[in-house]
């Protein structure tokens, strides 16, 4: 079972709306394994498409197995990060089969990857909370958040030490949530504050506005989730794919 096998508990599109956006987040940090219709030549690659009606689609999995297991055969592919293949393929107006045959098997239209790709776009807003007053989470953000952002969270073991969510107060009146990461490098937080603008840009309406800020002396109550480092995989084993262990998912990238 791979990372999206295990948000498709029941076949994607039978997902409610909120449940399917939070698998097309994974796919988008997923790498997949692109069908192509002959090995590469240099650094161009062309895709082995099929005729849907009016739709071109491509194919793709989340495993080289997988891919093989469709076709019935060893077959060329290229790897690559599924929001790269989203931009791609919604930028010619061709759709992408995943998985297919597999529980997180999915059907996406030119449309759905379009959205994708913009969701993907989300620009982070760094708070500077020095000025503003810190209180606990309000329950209902705690609700909406808590989870997502602990499974986002597990994609940044490393990277940071820890990150809290709680609610702030400008002294001009205006107030809000933060999300607050702590222990950070200067480099690293850009990269931090777009995957969390990513993941809010994923889920529903939130009640509240949701930033991002760094380094913030937390008030009592603040719900705090700290990120544990990844471990080594055992001595002595072979390589895993990327996305094969559903408890250790594929690490950002952009």
């Amino acid at each position: 079972m791979t990372p999206l096998d295990a948000l498709c508990r029941v076949p994607f599109h039978e997902l409610p709306d909120a449940a399917r956006a939070r698998v097309l987040n994974r796919l988008a940090d997923t790498e997949l394994f692109v069908a192509l219709a002959a090995e590469p030549a240099g650094n161009k690659v062309t895709l082995r498409l099929f005729d849907l009606g009016a739709a071109q689609m491509a194919v793709a999995a989340d495993l080289e197995e997988r891919l093989s297991g469709f076709f019935g055969e060893p077959v060329a592919y290229a790897a690559l990060p599924g929001r790269a293949l989203a931009a791609m393929l919604s930028a010619q107006q061709i759709g992408l089969m995943v998985n297919s045959g597999d529980p997180s098997e999915m059907l996406l239209d030119a449309a759905t990857l379009g959205w994708l790709a913009q969701a993907l776009n989300a620009a982070p807003e760094e708070q500077d909370a020095a000025a503003a007053r810190l209180s606990a989470p309000r329950p209902e953000m705690v609700a909406a958040l808590s989870e997502p952002l602990a499974q986002r969270l597990t994609d940044m073991a490393g990277l940071a030490e820890s990150a809290a969510l709680v609610e702030a107060h400008w002294p001009d009146g205006a107030s809000g949530h933060l999300i607050a990461v702590s222990g950070a490098s200067e480099e690293e937080r850009p990269r931090i504050a777009k995957a969390l603008s990513e993941l809010m840009a994923f889920l529903p309406p939130l009640p509240d506005r949701c930033d991002v800020a760094f380094d913030l002396g937390l008030p009592a109550g603040a719900l705090i989730l700290r990120l544990d480092e990844a471990e080594a995989p055992p001595r002595g084993t072979g390589p895993v794919a990327p996305g094969s262990d559903p408890d250790k998912p594929p690490k950002l990238r952009f």
